[in-house]
C-alpha cells in the first residue's frame, strides 16, 4: 500500500483518474459504479480487491465529496441498506476470500439486493430459541422453517440466514449462519400487510431449501456469534445513521412550526424545543458512535442509539400529529403497496405517525435492547435465565 492511497490528497488524485477514465454524463451507471469499486473507492476502509484500499474509513468523506460535486452517480444506499450495513460487514470479517470476491462486489454496486432471514413467529426478541432447522445432506444442507418481518424480501437475490444444526446444544450454540439464495426452490416470500397499509415486510417459507457447504459463514455451530457482526452492525446502521441537522423526523415538524404560526401553542413549543435538542444530542452522538465504527468493530453502545432512535421517532412524530390537529389524521396514500424500502419525510403526517410504532420493534426490539445496554455497557448484573444450559429441543415452546 502507498501512502499515495492513504492520505487525502492521493484519494482525491485517483477519484479525478476514476472521472477522467469515466466520465459520469457520458458513461452508464452500472458500469461507472462497477469502476469505482474496481478502483477501491466504494469503501475505502475495505481491502483492496474488495472495493477499497485499506485506508483510514474517516477518508470516505473525501472520495464521496470528489464524486457529488462531478455530479458521479451512487449506488442508492438507502435501497441496498440491509446489504451494506449487515450483511457486507458481516461477510468482510467471517467469509472466505471466495465468498468475498463473489458477493460484495454485487452487493455494493446495487446488482444484488439483500434481505435477513433472522426473526421467527416464535422467536423473535428472543432470536436464540429459533426453531428453523438446516440438516446437512452430503455437501448441502436442507433448510426447513419460517422467517417473519423480513424486510425487502420480495426484491431480494440473496438473503442472510441462522437456522439450528444441533438441537442438541443449548439455543445459543448449534445454530449455523448461511447465505441463501432467495431465488432456489422451497423458497416462498408472502407479504404482510402493515398498520400503514404497506407491506414492505414479508414472512418467508423454507422447505426443502438446499444451500450449499460453500454458503456457510464461519464454523458449524458458530451461527449465533456470527451474528452478533451482523446484529450490531444493524443497530448502527438504524440507529447511527448521518443526518445533517433537522434531519429525520424532526425536520419536517420544524418546518410545519416556523410555516404555520397559527399552530403554535406554548405547550407544543416546550415540548418541539426539547424533543430538538435531544435529535440534535442524538445525531451528533452517531457522529461519535461512527468515529468508533471507523476504528474498529461497533460496540454495544449501538443498541443505546437504536433505542433512542426509536423513542425520538414515536415522540416526534406524535408531536406533529397533535401539531396539525385534525390535518395530522389525514393519510391519503393508504394502499396496498410493495415498496423497495421505507421514506418517512416524503410522506403525510398519518405515515409518519403509524409506521414509528415499528422503530421500537425493527432491529432488536427496545425491551431486549435495555437489557443489552444494562449489561453489556452499565455493566449491571444479568437478569437470570434458567434456560442458559438447556439443550433447545428440551424448552418448552
Amino acid at each position: 500500500m502507498t501512502e499515495r492511497r492513504l492520505d487525502a490528497a492521493g484519494l482525491r488524485r485517483r477519484t479525478q483518474e476514476l472521472l477522467a477514465a469515466h466520465p459520469p454524463a457520458a458513461t452508464d451507471r452500472q458500469t461507472f459504479l462497477e469502476a469505482r469499486f474496481d478502483a477501491g473507492l466504494a469503501w475505502v476502509h475495505y481491502p483492496e480487491g474488495l472495493g477499497g484500499l485499506g485506508a483510514p474509513r474517516s477518508l470516505q468523506a473525501v472520495v464521496d465529496a470528489e464524486l457529488e460535486a462531478a455530479g458521479a452517480p451512487d449506488n442508492d444506499p438507502r435501497r441496498i441498506g440491509i446489504g451494506l450495513g449487515m450483511a457486507a460487514p458481516t461477510i468482510l470479517r467471517y467469509g472466505t476470500e471466495e465468498q468475498q470476491r463473489r458477493f460484495l462486489r454485487p452487493l455494493w454496486t446495487g446488482q444484488e439486493v439483500w434481505c435477513q432471514l433472522f426473526s421467527e413467529p416464535g422467536a423473535g426478541s428472543d432470536l436464540a430459541a429459533l426453531g428453523t432447522r438446516a440438516v446437512r445432506d452430503g455437501d448441502d444442507w436442507v433448510v426447513d422453517g419460517q422467517k417473519v418481518w423480513t424486510s425487502s424480501a420480495h426484491v431480494a437475490r440473496w438473503a442472510i440466514l441462522i437456522a439450528r444444526t444441533d438441537p442438541d446444544l443449548p439455543k445459543h450454540q448449534g445454530i449455523t449462519y448461511f447465505l441463501c439464495d432467495m431465488s432456489d426452490p422451497g423458497v416462498e416470500v408472502r407479504p404482510l400487510r402493515q398498520i400503514t397499509g404497506e407491506a414492505e415486510f414479508n414472512e418467508v417459507f423454507l422447505t426443502g431449501v438446499r444451500i450449499p457447504d460453500s454458503h456457510r459463514l464461519g464454523g458449524v455451530g458458530e451461527g449465533w456469534r456470527v451474528a452478533q457482526t451482523t446484529l450490531m452492525n444493524e443497530r448502527v446502521s438504524i440507529g447511527g445513521m448521518r443526518l445533517p441537522r433537522e434531519g429525520g423526523m424532526i425536520g419536517p415538524v420544524a418546518k410545519t412550526w416556523r410555516e404555520r404560526p397559527e399552530l403554535r401553542t406554548h405547550d407544543l413549543h416546550q415540548r418541539l424545543l426539547r424533543l430538538w435538542v435531544e435529535a440534535e444530542v442524538s445525531r451528533l452522538t452517531a457522529e461519535r458512535l461512527r468515529q468508533q465504527l471507523a476504528a474498529g468493530q461497533p460496540g454495544y453502545e449501538g443498541s443505546g442509539m437504536k433505542l433512542a432512535f426509536a423513542r425520538l421517532n414515536q415522540e416526534i412524530s406524535g408531536l406533529e400529529v397533535e401539531l396539525r390537529g385534525e390535518e395530522g389524521l389525514l393519510y391519503d396514500d393508504w394502499t396496498m403497496r410493495r415498496p423497495e424500502l421505507v421514506d418517512f419525510t416524503g410522506r403525510d403526517a398519518g405515515y409518519r405517525y403509524l409506521r414509528a410504532k415499528g422503530n421500537s420493534i425493527e432491529g432488536g426490539t427496545s425491551e431486549i435492547l435495555l437489557n443489552i445496554v444494562a449489561e453489556r455497557v452499565l455493566g449491571l448484573p444479568a437478569e437470570p435465565r434458567t434456560d442458559k444450559d438447556v439443550a433447545w429441543k428440551d424448552l418448552a415452546r
